[in-house]
């Protein structure tokens, strides 16, 4: 799994193995994800604050997107949900292969695509392992 170098251990794992299995951490992004979408006036932000939040945004929704890649791989590849998520996954690697920019626009497309992201996996994440075989 893992060679000792010094103080820390190095963490090999290739596949997500390890990943698949932590939890996500999504009430607080959530709430971010809301703030930002409610925002009306933006004359306070920072250019560097705004930097962080998409920073921010753009991490959730890379693991969310990974997670919903591998729930999807369990999906039967003629189903309609599998072809939802990949439309989903497809416009997720469009819009994150884009800088990040320390913008409200930038802020809020990030925040868009993790809510859209959620709402797809909880879609996925509802069917029953037998009624994923179905399409």
């Amino acid at each position: 799994m893992a060679p000792v170098s010094g103080t820390h251990t190095v963490l090999y794992d290739p596949h997500g193995t390890i990943e698949a299995q932590l939890p996500l951490d999504r009430e607080p992004h959530l709430s971010l994800v809301k703030a930002v979408l409610a925002w009306t006036d933006t004359a306070d932000l920072r250019e560097s604050d705004l930097a962080q939040i998409a920073l921010q945004l753009t991490g959730h929704a890379q693991i969310v997107a990974a997670d919903l890649r591998r729930r999807a791989a369990d999906l039967p590849e003629d189903s309609k949900r599998r072809a939802l998520v990949d439309v989903v996954l497809a416009e997720a690697d469009r819009r994150l292969s884009m800088p990040t920019q320390g913008t409200v626009a930038c802020c809020q497309n990030r925040a868009r695509l993790v809510r859209a992201l959620h709402e797809r996996l909880d879609r996925v994440a509802s069917v029953a392992p037998q009624a994923a075989t179905t399409p």
